[in-house]
């Protein structure tokens, strides 16, 4: 695949976002920052999580095992370095959503776990972006309660994060898209949607034109502009953009006939 990508740090002291490519596979992670004075239980922090999380895909993802199973056994992995150091069982333990994409015969797969995004335009031109909203679902709606959050997250009829439990992968939304072309992108890009007002397809068509940096420029710029409605004026901010090589865009096109 043809990859351009940017991350850039938001207000933190540290980019909490990762990302990651093979020869037929991409991952956007985004870490949840730990709120102050949260006990996660957890001697590690979100940067430490990550990065091992990163380094799991990165060997899951060269295998045949489907998107469910590579993202399962890298969180299984994760846990197996805590190294029995920390309370797995604290729902405060860092965590980060996940967007995966990997090439399959008919085009790619994707798996998205909470609020990042895959974005991709289909066989009519329709720009479609899949992120998972569950988390904006909650009962009594926003803001929520430190308390709410914690019994939901990674429980059924709430929300599902990359943390301690493996099982969180097959809550994740999945599909297949006939095509050979996609982009994915933590939260920190999409506020140019949520927040902004500006479609998936102007998203697209800036990324295409002008490319990943381009675009976090434009996010700056909006933030500047506008502020924010929830959360930190930057928050960290990563996309990665992906083409399939010519050789396989007409294979791809050859088995859609």
């Amino acid at each position: 695949m043809r990859i351009r990508q940017a991350s850039r740090r938001g207000v933190g002291a540290n980019n909490e976002d990762r990302l990651g490519s093979g020869a037929d596979w991409a991952f956007v992670l985004d870490g949840a920052t730990a709120p102050a004075g949260v006990d996660s239980g957890c001697i590690h922090d979100v940067c430490w999580l990550v990065d091992r999380l990163a380094e799991a895909l990165s060997v899951t993802l060269n295998t045949p095992m489907p998107l469910t199973d590579a993202l399962a056994v890298a969180i299984e992995r994760v846990c197996y370095a805590h190294d029995g150091q920390c309370d797995l069982n604290n729902p405060d333990s860092p965590s980060a959503t996940v967007a995966l994409a990997r090439r399959c015969d008919d085009g790619f797969d994707y798996l998205v776990l909470a609020d990042t995004a895959v974005v991709f335009a289909q066989g009519d031109g329709t720009v479609q972006a899949v992120s998972d909203d569950r988390v904006d679902r909650l009962p009594g709606g926003r803001p929520y309660s430190r308390q709410l959050v914690r019994e939901s997250r990674n429980a059924p009829g709430g929300f599902w994060v990359a943390s301690t439990v493996p099982e969180a992968a097959y809550e994740a939304l999945t599909g297949t898209v006939h095509g050979n072309e996609f982009a994915l992108m933590s939260d920190g890009c999409s506020r140019l949607v949520d927040y902004y007002g500006y479609s998936w397809a102007d998203v697209w068509d800036h990324l295409r034109a002008y490319g990943p940096h381009s675009l976090v420029d434009w996010v700056r710029r909006e933030e500047r502009r506008h502020g924010v409605k929830l959360g930190k004026l930057h928050d960290d901010a990563t996309v990665l953009h992906a083409v399939f090589a010519p050789d396989q865009a007409r294979r791809l096109a050859r088995a859609s006939h």
